[in-house]
C-alpha cells in the first residue's frame, strides 16, 4: 500500500496522461458541472464508484460515508454532511438519479450486527456507533434468524442497510417532491467485493439481482 508521499508519483502520471489527454474536458469542467446521478457510497478504500462504474471525471456526484448510510430527514442543530450533500445534487445540481451502494466485507454493517462499538465513548468507537445505530432496528430480525456473526448474517445486514437508506431517501421533502413529478429516481445498488458483482435491487420485489 502506498503512502501519501508516494502517491505524489501518480499525480505526476496524472498530469502527463491523463490530465493532457482530455484537456477538453477538463476546459468544461472549469465552468461547472452537471452530473446526472448522485451515489452514495462506503468511504470503504475497496469500494470505488469512478471505478466500478469506469466513468469520466464530472459524471458522479459521489457521498462516501461508512456503511454507506443516508439519516432520516430531521431539523435539529448538527452537522448534516450526507443531508446537505443530497440537497445539494437535488435541488441545486438537480441530478436525475440517486443510487446507494452498499458493498461486500462491509465494516460497518458488521459493527452494526455485532454491536461491538455500542457504549464506546466518543473518540474510541463511539462516533462510529453512534451512526450505525440507524440499522439497529432493521438489525434485529436478521440477528434473531442468522445471529450477529457469519457471512450470511452480514451479507443480509449489508442488503438491508441499503433498503434503510433509501427509505431514509424518503423522508426528504424536496425528494418525495421530486420522486413523485418523475424528476428522480432512487436506485439500490450492492457490489460484492468478493467476485467483482454488481446487484441490482428490485424494489417490488425486495430482491437483489446481477446487473
Amino acid at each position: 500500500m502506498k503512502t501519501f508521499d508516494q502517491m505524489i508519483g501518480g499525480y505526476s502520471r496524472f498530469r502527463e496522461t491523463d490530465w493532457e489527454q482530455q484537456r477538453e474536458r477538463w476546459e468544461e469542467l472549469k465552468e461547472g458541472q452537471s452530473p446526472q446521478v448522485m451515489v452514495i457510497s462506503c468511504s470503504d478504500s475497496r469500494v470505488d464508484p469512478a471505478q466500478i462504474f469506469d466513468v469520466a471525471p464530472g459524471e458522479l456526484f459521489v457521498v462516501r460515508n461508512v456503511a454507506a448510510l443516508v439519516p432520516p430527514f430531521e431539523t435539529t442543530p448538527g452537522r448534516h454532511g450526507v443531508s446537505a450533500a443530497l440537497e445539494f445534487a437535488v435541488q441545486f445540481l438537480k441530478v436525475k438519479e440517486v443510487v446507494v451502494m452498499g458493498h461486500g466485507m462491509c465494516g460497518g454493517c458488521q459493527a452494526a450486527l455485532t454491536q461491538d462499538l455500542h457504549g464506546n465513548e466518543l473518540g474510541a468507537g463511539g462516533f462510529v456507533a453512534h451512526w450505525i445505530d440507524m440499522l439497529d432496528e432493521t438489525r434485529g430480525p436478521i440477528a434473531e434468524k442468522l445471529g450477529t456473526t457469519g457471512r450470511e448474517a452480514e451479507r443480509a445486514m449489508e442488503l438491508a442497510a441499503v433498503k434503510v437508506s433509501l427509505a431514509n431517501l424518503r423522508t426528504f421533502p424536496c425528494v418525495q417532491e421530486k420522486e413523485a413529478a418523475g424528476e428522480l429516481g432512487l436506485r439500490g445498488a450492492y457490489f460484492a467485493i468478493s467476485d467483482g458483482i454488481l446487484h441490482l435491487l428490485d424494489e417490488e420485489s425486495g430482491e437483489f439481482r446481477p446487473a
